[in-house]
């Protein structure tokens, strides 16, 4: 497993000596590796960057409420956040990289079974503990999922929008302002049920990233999002023989 080090407190990190490697990138963040250049035996780091040079003021407020969730993370299940840093005038989340890849990085089609079943169960776990913290992360998917797929550890990150609180109402917003991702989304996030977010919201987006980790897909389309608010109610099921050749798996394992 890669070393760590807290540098939350250390004014000495200076993120310009570390070359950085892109791992993924979204309409909103890219998130970097990071390797000291010069310090072979110094601990690589993750960064999570703004894409855009003049970042919403959005943007910047999930990185502050990540770093201010750092501990109540633990290494065991999560990415914790080391510090906020800026490099090149641009503010920067600095994560410990407990090693592995985003989760989407893997799902080039129906992954293979037992690789499948390591991961759910590892996700799973993190999850549990994560529930069991008062956390609600509210945009569990894959790219926010790192995974190792040596040690089928899983850790989580992303916790832009995480929320403390058990329950949460979602008050009804357009599709453009809901915080989230709205493939991963359970109904009541959309503010348009009369119900109010807990944990449960989690497990629905668990249960869409098992899907698309076992059929290499979607259940729904976002083409148009608002078309996802009326396809939730037709949400497609897996084939029957897939559910039950996994559970027999897990079952014997």
């Amino acid at each position: 497993m890669t070393r760590v080090v807290d540098v939350s407190n250390s004014a000495s990190l200076e993120l310009s000596e570390y070359v950085l490697e892109p791992l993924r990138k979204d309409e909103e963040f890219i998130l970097y590796r990071g390797q000291h250049r010069n310090q072979v035996d110094a601990p690589s780091v993750l960064l999570l960057a703004p894409v855009s040079t003049h970042p919403a003021l959005e943007s910047l407020k999930r990185m502050e409420h990540e770093y201010s969730l750092r501990a109540e993370l633990d290494l065991s299940w999560a990415v914790r956040p080391l510090a906020l840093s800026q490099l090149n005038g641009q503010t920067m989340l600095v994560l410990e990289n407990p090693g592995g890849e985003p989760l989407d990085r893997l799902i080039q089609g129906p992954m293979e079974m037992t690789q499948f079943l390591r991961f759910a169960v590892g996700l799973a776990t993190a999850l549990n503990r994560l529930h069991k913290r008062g956390l609600i992360h509210k945009d569990i998917k894959p790219p926010n999922v790192l995974v190792n797929s040596a040690t089928g550890e899983v850790w989580l990150m992303g916790f832009g929008i995480a929320s403390r609180l058990p329950r949460e109402h979602q008050w009804p917003e357009p599709p453009e302002f809901i915080a989230g991702t709205l493939p991963y989304m359970a109904p009541e996030q959309t503010g348009r049920m009369n119900r109010s977010i807990d944990s449960r919201s989690d497990l629905y987006a668990f249960g869409v990233t098992l899907y698309e980790m076992l059929t290499g897909r979607l259940p729904t389309t976002c083409r148009r999002c608002p078309i996802v608010f009326r396809a939730k109610k037709s949400v497609e099921v897996l084939e029957k023989s897939t559910v039950r050749n996994a559970l027999q798996q897990l079952w014997r394992n």
